[in-house]
């Protein structure tokens, strides 16, 4: 809603000078900015899984996070070993809004309790590179002067593909009735919140490209590119989210079939956003914002 001033009476009343309502208020925005602040601002998301079970929609969101770690073969059920322990999980709750303010989905994403891993009993290495920003801009800069094409796309439930090296064992989700009821979950994958996640998924992900025919550069290991005669095509990733640039479409096609067929790709067509930049193309170059 938009804001009032406050007089100089009513901001000494509340004891604050510089009362917020003085210098911000939603008078200006477009009527869909408007919207869409007011429906974030409006809506609250439940914390617990018993808050959760009320709402029809979040019960569908939670059956279909446990369809698709079924479907990864995230985990198998069984006993739990003498002389292991378990670690916890919980559910997190986010609500996707479309740019108009209405809602597009609600998403319950199944976390791991990392923070209860024991470092060299169920994980060790922890490290996985991201992309420098610096690099990030002379990509930018290159695609502009080339006129390259320039994609992003990023992957479905990234931490998933992780294959686990360690034997870690959690306890089953809420709501999960596969099994017997003192039986836990045995992970194959990697799950979010694991310790390990990030790294397994990263190297998961470079491997595959260094098989499809990519090179690693060395300066920067989250930038690969595949160069075959005049053909150039270059991928920036940042944990899942991908920047993709060449000078050939089909090259370019080849390798969203290659990665989707990997890992399931959601396209998100012409590059516009990237680690919080806002990217504005025109014949004239590219502006970021």
């Amino acid at each position: 809603m938009p804001s009032q001033s406050l007089s100089k009476s009513e901001t000494s009343n509340t004891g604050n000078l510089y009362s917020l309502a003085n210098f911000i208020s939603y008078q200006k925005y477009s009527p869909s900015f408007t919207v869409f602040s007011s429906s974030i601002s409006i809506h609250t998301d439940p914390i617990t899984y018993n808050q959760a079970m009320k709402h029809l929609g979040w019960c569908k969101a939670i059956s279909d996070e446990l369809l698709a770690l079924e479907h990864n073969n995230t985990w198998i059920v069984t006993d739990l070993p003498p002389s292991k322990s378990t670690i916890n999980c919980k559910y997190v709750y986010k609500t996707k809004f479309h740019t108009d303010g209405t809602i597009e989905r609600l998403k319950a994403r199944l976390i791991a309790n990392g923070f209860t891993q024991k470092v060299g009993i169920n994980y060790t290495e922890t490290f996985s590179p991201v992309t420098k920003l610096v690099t990030v801009r002379v990509l930018l800069s290159i695609a502009t002067i080339k006129g390259w094409c320039l994609l992003q796309f990023n992957i479905n439930n990234a931490f998933l593909h992780g294959d686990l090296k360690e034997e870690i064992y959690m306890r089953k989700p809420p709501g999960y009735s596969v099994g017997g009821i003192n039986q836990v979950c045995k992970l194959l994958k990697s799950l979010y919140g694991l310790k390990q996640a990030s790294r397994q998924w990263y190297f998961k992900f470079s491997l595959s490209l260094i098989t499809f025919g990519f090179t690693q550069f060395k300066i920067d290991y989250i930038l690969f590119t595949e160069v075959d005669n005049s053909l150039f095509t270059t991928l920036l990733v940042y944990v899942d989210d991908i920047i993709v640039a060449g000078n050939c479409s089909s090259s370019i096609e080849s390798l969203k079939s290659f990665m989707h067929n990997q890992f399931k790709i959601k396209n998100l067509g012409y590059l516009r956003y990237f680690l919080g930049l806002e990217v504005a193309r025109s014949s004239k170059g590219i502006h970021l914002c």
